[in-house]
């Protein structure tokens, strides 16, 4: 359980108004889709936004605690170019994604989940 009792500025203070957590969503040339889920207070490595390119493809509008749902169009064609995730959220909850076993995208908000040994498909 985490400490009430803090030295300096307490976890709440130091994100603001911005949520803790941040999932993108992305899919590959594969059709594979790839969920990415930050703890802005636990996790420290830098996350690529744009890949290299033409700086006319470039997501240019990220701020911290608005979501992002517009980067793939209707025809499934992505927005920009050189975004790594086309699609994001923030939230204050530790949402855990998972398919079922009837092939459903399933969320599991502040529980756990085991996920089963064998391959994926």
């Amino acid at each position: 359980m985490p400490s009430t009792y803090y030295l300096g500025t307490s976890p709440d203070e130091a994100l603001g108004d911005s949520p803790r957590f941040w999932y993108a969503l992305r899919r590959n040339s594969d059709g594979e889709l790839f969920l990415l889920r930050s703890d802005q207070l636990r996790d420290k490595d830098s996350i690529e936004l744009n890949l290299p390119g033409a700086p006319g493809e470039n997501f240019e509008d990220f701020e911290p605690g608005v979501d992002y749902f517009e980067g793939i169009a209707a025809d499934h064609e992505v927005a920009y170019d050189n975004l790594v995730y086309p699609q994001y959220r923030w939230d204050n909850r530790t949402i855990l994604y998972y398919v079922d076993s009837e092939g459903r995208l399933t969320q599991r908000i502040n529980q756990g989940y085991t996920y089963p040994i064998g391959t994926s498909s």
